[in-house]
């Protein structure tokens, strides 16, 4: 075995068709991070010419005047294989120590132990603790089987498995209440589209609004402008938003209307004409009810014609930015706006990319972060329950690991950031 430099094309043929693929680890990434300040090093171990395991890592000069470094979402390695493993830890070791490091921070992109729909551990389900114990043995430090979202990506996600399947198949899996909530969309004339780069500072104002309302601090938007730069022309990133196009819908429900009076003077003619009398009971019953439908629908009709007074004819309702990579659709960021919350854009936008992986045949559609903690008491509790509803399992991944490499630096390195977090906290308490 051989531990080197990769060509940045050889590491990327690699890193596509790895088992582990993620965009984090892409060239395309490592050109949108250094673009931010980080350096990229691609390295990797061969056998005989051929790379047996590769890993994109990006580092960064700290406030301590040392480098740290990260494997985004972990090395591309079989963390099965202790003796491949031990080989590719050594030598990272000694690369990071030559290049003035401190430490390398991984979180592998491999699950611990299988879970299902509830969060609950399969029994005889595909478990990868011998992967935990092997970096523990090399002397990797891990974070701890943290339950909230602490690490840098998150250590528990919610996917839907999508290959080999149809959307209709998908669609019996979800909540009956997920169900109607897609089709009173679409019967609401509530549309999707992707956005091109010109329409991103639409995006960034539907992200500084949810920012601002669940009280966290959203990227700027030169982010994503680099994100669309580094990623969009290689088909890894898709951003999409709802609309809801108000004269359109205002036409749909006069149609709708206009084919209730007309159903029911039928249903009167015919009873009027009838040669034996119909059931009266049941004729004034459906009368009624067709008269209640055409009341709601005006009611509704009426408020839809208050939003386009007031915002327009096109409403922007929200927007999910989407990455796709490897095996699979992953759903990153996203947003809506709480004056059109009753529209539940959320729900048509991931089911158009649900859809998009079913049909392109990927391995999963990935909902991304949530909790690991599965209790109606956690305020986080929404995040999973939203995602749960449209059928699939709780991943349940290694979590985050350091690797140490200069121990002295390590604790200094630690120190100094846990008192920037805490005068971090502080600055962000007196400004509320």
């Amino acid at each position: 075995m051989k531990f080197t430099e990769l060509k940045e094309e050889e590491f990327q043929t690699f890193a596509q068709n790895h088992p582990q693929a993620s965009f984090y680890q892409t060239k395309n990434w490592a050109n949108l991070k250094e673009e931010n300040g980080w350096k990229k090093h691609y390295i990797g171990v061969k056998e005989k010419e051929k790379i047996i395991a590769a890993t994109l890592l990006l580092s960064k000069k700290t406030p301590i005047k040392k480098e740290m470094f990260y494997a985004p979402r972990g090395f591309l390695i079989d963390y099965h294989n202790l003796e491949l493993l031990s080989f590719f830890t050594e030598k990272i070791k000694k690369y990071a120590k030559e290049k003035n490091g401190i430490f390398i921070k991984l979180d592998p992109y491999v699950s611990y132990q299988q879970r299902n729909l509830e969060g609950e551990i399969i029994e005889g389900g595909e478990n990868n603790k011998d992967c935990y114990q092997n970096l523990i043995k090399l002397g990797y430090r891990h974070f701890g089987f943290n339950k909230m979202q602490e690490t840098l990506q998150p250590r528990w996600i919610f996917i839907t498995k999508t290959k080999d399947t149809t959307v209709e198949e998908v669609m019996k899996h979800m909540d009956p209440k997920t169900r109607q909530i897609l089709r009173k969309n679409e019967r609401g004339q509530i549309k999707v589209r992707e956005i091109g780069e010109e329409e991103l500072p639409m995006f960034k104002k539907i992200m500084q609004h949810t920012g601002d309302r669940r009280d966290f601090i959203d990227r700027p938007l030169s982010y994503y402008q680099n994100m669309y730069r580094y990623l969009h022309d290689d088909g890894i990133l898709k951003i999409l938003v709802a609309e809801l196009n108000t004269t359109e819908c205002i036409q749909k429900q006069e149609q709708e209307i206009n084919a209730l009076r007309k159903e029911k003077e039928e249903r009167e003619k015919k009873f009027q004409q009838a040669p034996e009398k119909m059931n009266e009971k049941k004729y004034l019953q459906k009368q009624k009810e067709a008269e209640k439908e055409i009341e709601r629908i005006q009611k509704n009709q009426k408020h839809i014609q208050e939003l386009k007074e007031k915002h327009g004819e096109v409403l922007t309702l929200g927007g999910i930015l989407f990455l796709i990579y490897g095996r699979e659709v992953l759903s990153l960021v996203g947003g809506s706006y709480k004056e059109f919350m009753e529209f539940q854009s959320a729900y048509t936008l991931h089911f158009e990319m649900l859809k998009y992986a079913v049909e392109n045949n990927y391995d999963r559609y990935n909902f991304y972060g949530i909790t690991g903690i599965f209790d109606e008491k956690n305020p986080l509790y929404g995040l999973y329950s939203f995602k749960r509803d449209f059928g699939g399992e709780v991943v349940e991944l290694l979590g985050e690991f350091d690797l140490i490499v200069n121990k002295p630096f390590y604790l200094l390195y630690k120190f100094a950031f846990k008192t920037y977090k805490i005068m971090k906290n502080m600055k962000n308490k007196i400004r509320k």
